[in-house]
């Protein structure tokens, strides 16, 4: 019998996540200049700070290149952030063979067709709720957030809820 997707968040150590569509809406505001601008939720990147400082690693792999982004994800303590891949399988089993992390300790959100591949390598394949209908067909979890909405905060909390590390992390800070 297969596990169920709260089973498998036991195993997770690592999240990875795709940029737009994920930790944005998708939705890209150009400017004048040709400056695009995107909006990311701020529990989003608590939950991604929060999950870095218990030790998880967190890796974002993104065909998107906005130098705002890398600044943005840099502030929350994420050093892994691959911007600009074309291929994101190739940067997937680059990043796990130079940690030695196996493929099933990784849990991947992706929300379209650029994210299938890689998915397909992960233990813990999930999802926005507004996912591309082929994503939601490959993903173990489906969100009830929107990607940029709350989505990879769902997402981190639940695998640190299972684990024991949600709110003893807020308990051990503020002590």
């Amino acid at each position: 019998m297969a596990k169920s997707y709260k089973e498998i968040m036991n195993d997770i150590t690592t999240f990875v996540f795709d940029v737009d569509g994920v930790l944005t809406d998708g939705t890209v505001h150009i400017t004048p200049t040709g400056e695009m601008l995107r909006e990311m939720h701020i529990r989003d990147g608590y939950a991604m700070k929060a999950a870095v400082e218990n030790g998880y690693t967190v890796c974002i792999i993104s065909g998107g290149s906005n130098e705002g982004v890398r600044i943005r994800l840099r502030n929350l303590g994420i050093t892994d952030i691959h911007l600009g891949v074309h291929d994101k399988v190739e940067t997937f089993k680059e990043f796990t063979d130079i940690y030695n992390i196996k493929p099933e300790q990784v849990l991947y959100m992706g929300d379209d067709i650029p994210d299938y591949h890689v998915m397909q390598l992960v233990g813990l394949p999930t999802c926005p709720q507004d996912a591309s209908p082929e994503i939601k067909g490959i993903s173990t979890y489906v969100s009830h957030k929107n990607g940029g909405k709350g989505a990879v905060r769902d997402v981190i909390e639940q695998v640190m809820k299972v684990q024991g590390k949600w709110m003893e992390h807020f308990d051990a800070k503020y002590d």
